[in-house]
């Protein structure tokens, strides 16, 4: 199990130990404002902790929604920005080319993975089917021991609720082991969140630890 900045593949190493290179936490959040201005209001408010903690930002490059609102907060706050996008959705012209760093990609899939690679831990903001489909495939290669980064959801106005209450409700259907649903954490707090996600996680053995190897 491979602890830090990672490539999401079994046969991959780490790169540089977590000690040798700043800390950076990768954020999911939506294209998106919402209806709710304080999903924005967090997104800026996370930006601008990230920096006041000297923690560099990854995220999906994007100038609109969530996604500007908490680069912005970074930038404004003095702290490093990596966007990481597709090429597919820069040549939209929805791009943010004021980060520090502009990352294009050549698919979807590679977007996360190189984001993965990047980040010491994760963040969930409010989103769509993008955010839930990047967060919940972090949980999975922690679940499958490919890699073992923090994984924080941050609520705003119980948005997340629902989400943890299904993980729940897989748990009791036997489908999801519950020392795996106990890698989800959720705070409303920014602070919290931050922390959270530069903690070493605690040890959960993966999903397929209880069954012996083919001889």
């Amino acid at each position: 199990m491979i602890r830090g900045r990672v490539r999401p593949s079994l046969g991959d190493v780490p790169s540089s130990p977590r000690s040798e290179s700043p800390s950076s936490v990768a954020v999911f959040c939506a294209s998106s404002p919402g209806h709710d201005p304080a999903f924005a209001r967090t997104a800026r408010a996370l930006g601008a902790e990230l920096a006041g903690r000297g923690v560099g930002l990854v995220y999906g490059g994007g100038r609109v929604g969530l996604m500007g609102a908490v680069a912005d907060g970074c930038l404004e706050a003095g702290g490093e920005v990596v966007g990481v996008i597709p090429r597919v959705l820069a040549d939209l012209e929805v791009a943010h080319t004021g980060v520090s760093r502009l990352e294009v990609t050549g698919s979807m899939h590679e977007r996360k993975a190189r984001m993965a690679e990047l980040a010491d831990g994760f963040i969930a903001l409010p989103g769509g089917f993008g955010t839930f489909e990047e967060v919940i495939e972090i949980l999975t290669w922690n679940q499958l021991g490919i890699v073992r980064s923090p994984v924080v959801f941050l609520d705003v106005g119980g948005f997340w609720g629902p989400l943890m209450a299904f993980f729940d409700h897989a748990v009791d259907a036997g489908l999801l082991r519950a020392r795996h649903r106990s890698m989800v954490t959720l705070t409303d707090d920014v602070a919290a969140a931050v922390t959270t996600a530069l903690r070493e996680p605690a040890d959960v053995a993966p999903k397929w630890a209880e069954f012996p190897p083919r001889p």
